[in-house]
């Protein structure tokens, strides 16, 4: 038995090695997001599922602007990220036209809706969003 585990050893020790980078990588420099259902599109396909890059390393550093595709943490469940379009920054106006409101985006957070606005759940239903639940969104990658 001992004879086994001294030839699989190494092969277990670089597969554990191998995950605790690819986690490091993943948890603070970038990860790879799936573009699941409708809310991004035309600019997501939903078949065949898109896939992007989400950059975290430059997020202390990057200015977000209108416009800019990104990915939060979902407000409903934290595990879930989702894709969306930042609208509206810190200090601005916002009209939520089916509420007919208009409000302002607190300090700290911003308001993102999907493309497809008649298949995104969004800002528009559940609000501003923190900044610190959005990460930048380099690159498509497709499918």
């Amino acid at each position: 038995m001992a004879g086994a585990w001294a030839a699989v050893r190494p092969l277990v020790k670089s597969c554990f090695t191998g995950s605790l980078i690819g986690v490091t990588i993943a948890d603070r420099y970038a990860s790879l997001v799936t573009v699941d259902g409708k809310s991004m599109y035309p600019t997501f396909d939903p078949k065949p599922a898109e896939r992007v890059l989400v950059e975290k390393l430059s997020l202390d550093r990057y200015n977000f602007s209108r416009g800019d595709v990104v990915v939060l943490r979902s407000p409903s469940d934290h595990r879930d990220l989702n894709v969306k379009r930042l609208i509206a920054l810190p200090g601005d106006w916002i009209q939520v036209p089916e509420k007919q409101e208009i409000r302002q985006i607190p300090e700290g957070h911003c308001w993102v809706e999907g493309d497809n606005a008649g298949a995104s759940w969004d800002s528009r239903e559940y609000g501003p969003v923190r900044h610190f639940s959005v990460f930048l969104c380099s690159y498509e990658f497709g499918t």
